[in-house]
């Protein structure tokens, strides 16, 4: 495994061969969840890539940037065995002095998200094609939990002409259902027990569909009184939506995307499923 820290290494490393590629964009603090997409990468591509890199231009003026979670040799020795290439470029390396261009993916962006996060998916947008331009992989490969970044990316995609396939992967849950994240670490013991209710909430919201409940407002408000049992959970959205558009359905319509955004406290966490006949 090379560890490679300049765009210049990078793009020597993949001219040396012309093998296929698989990439996995990543802010590092690897988790289980991450080491799904690389042993997916690994499955489907001769050489596999991993970027870590905690993208400041992504975060806002109020949110967690210099307290992100990091922990290097942690991911490196999680990666080594599934890994060819690692690049840990700096914040210099991908933004140097005058840097002053960026992505902007319309629509999409303006909901969910986008609405609670001003600027994400800009700085977003921006990295992920950065990375595609310099890794040059034949494959990306991203996890449904995010599943707003991954319409996003999807669209950038297509709309670039980036020739890229993007390969959507399952959300890795802990054993009482909470969706992995590297900001599940800033969760308070009593709060960690109550985040499961998120999942549980959209088990809620499947089962009610399956038993043919239409009306997204009913199931909406279920979910609610659901997540509110909970004390520590302190709602910012449930949305029901158009699983491609993302605009809000007031009847489900298959396939839909049932996602949130909920607080435990300072810890903000997202999670969704989709509703499919």
């Amino acid at each position: 495994m090379e560890v490679l820290k300049t765009i210049a290494e990078m793009r020597q490393a993949r001219k040396a061969s012309k093998k296929t590629m698989g990439f996995v964009p990543t802010m590092g603090y690897l988790h289980e969840g991450h080491i799904s997409l690389v042993r997916q990468a690994r499955e489907k591509n001769k050489l596999v890539a991993v970027s870590i890199f905690v993208n400041p231009t992504q975060f806002g003026p109020k949110e967690d940037f210099r307290t992100y979670p990091r922990d290097t040799k942690h991911d490196l020795s999680m990666l080594k065995p599934h890994t060819d290439f690692v690049f840990m470029p700096s914040d210099e390396e991908m933004y140097p002095e005058g840097y002053d261009s960026w992505v902007e993916v319309k629509g999409i962006t303006d909901m969910l998200e986008g609405s609670a996060r001003p600027g994400h998916f800009r700085g977003v947008s921006t990295v992920v094609l950065k990375l595609f331009n310099i890794v040059q992989p034949n494959r990306a490969y991203f996890g449904q939990k995010d599943a707003q970044q991954l319409a996003v990316i999807k669209k950038m995609v297509k709309d670039f002409d980036v020739n890229i396939d993007i390969v959507a992967c399952p959300t890795v849950r802990e054993s009482d259902g909470l969706a992995m994240s590297s900001r599940n670490t800033y969760l308070t013991p009593e709060q960690r027990r109550s985040a499961p209710v998120l999942y549980q909430s959209l088990q809620l919201a499947q089962e009610l569909a399956k038993q043919g409940e239409w009306d997204a407002l009913a199931i909406r408000k279920e979910m609610t009184k659901l997540i509110q049992k909970e004390s520590q959970a302190d709602i910012e959205y449930i949305s029901i939506a158009d699983n491609e558009t993302l605009k809000e359905i007031h009847r489900i319509k298959y396939p839909a995307l049932v996602s949130m955004a909920v607080r435990f406290g300072r810890t903000r966490l997202i999670d969704n499923l989709v509703l499919e006949e």
